[in-house]
């Protein structure tokens, strides 16, 4: 059963490995950037782009939109209840080991090192999830950011106001990227912490617990 278990996550791996360089090629080829943005700007511009009249409003709703994809997928194969139980024995064992050694009780020190692999595939099998969202995102997720630079590159000047300055161009680079991805980066944030929240607290529900199983894909 290991072996298999082991034999799957080594797939999903070489998969993610296939879909990172598909998508690099796709970034690094404009033709085939510009054939996927333009496909998706009939969709995306009647719905968000607002004439490029507000482009921080779709910057914002294009944000909403890309993490609560990722944020779904993540709830969608993330066991936390597994996860949860797995970090409190992880804890409890690093607490044992380093009260065994303090102590230096060699028996007891021993006796843990032996629980230790158990201890290990416990961690694996409930972080195993994290890694399936990473297919969406780049099915999914990566398109629309490409969308988004896309629109955005169409705006010749748009300034917005901060605190501490009244017009910062969206092309700007105060630190290594331009200023509407380091808004877009800073808005995902701290939304995609309060959507993650929320659907956390979702799966722990009866409702969620019986409507997961149908909507789950196959990874086997």
């Amino acid at each position: 059963m290991r072996k298999m278990n082991d034999n799957a996550q080594s797939s999903q791996l070489l998969i993610l490995m296939l879909l990172m360089f598909v998508m690099l090629f796709i970034f690094g080829d404009p033709g085939i950037s510009a054939m996927i943005s333009t496909s998706l700007n009939t969709v995306f511009y009647p719905l968000i782009g607002f004439s490029g009249n507000y482009p921080v409003l779709t910057l914002v709703l294009a944000g909403i939109f890309v993490v609560f994809l990722s944020s779904f997928f993540q709830n969608l194969f993330t066991d936390w209840k597994k996860m949860g139980e797995s970090q409190e024995i992880t804890k409890a064992f690093q607490k044992e080991m380093t009260a065994a050694r303090k102590e230096g009780n060699t028996n007891r020190v021993n006796k843990l090192m032996k629980m230790q692999p158990e201890i290990m595939k416990r961690q694996t099998e409930a972080s195993s999830g994290m890694m399936k969202p990473m297919f969406f995102l780049f099915l999914f997720i990566v398109p629309i950011f490409m969308w988004l630079r896309f629109f955005l590159g169409g705006l010749e000047y748009y300034y917005f106001t901060v605190p501490w300055n009244t017009s910062i161009s969206f092309f700007d680079k105060p630190f290594l990227w331009q200023a509407w991805l380091w808004l877009y980066l800073i808005f995902s944030m701290v939304v995609g912490q309060v959507i993650r929240q929320g659907l956390k607290w979702i799966s722990w529900s009866d409702w969620w617990k019986k409507t997961k199983p149908r909507i789950l894909p196959s990874f086997k």
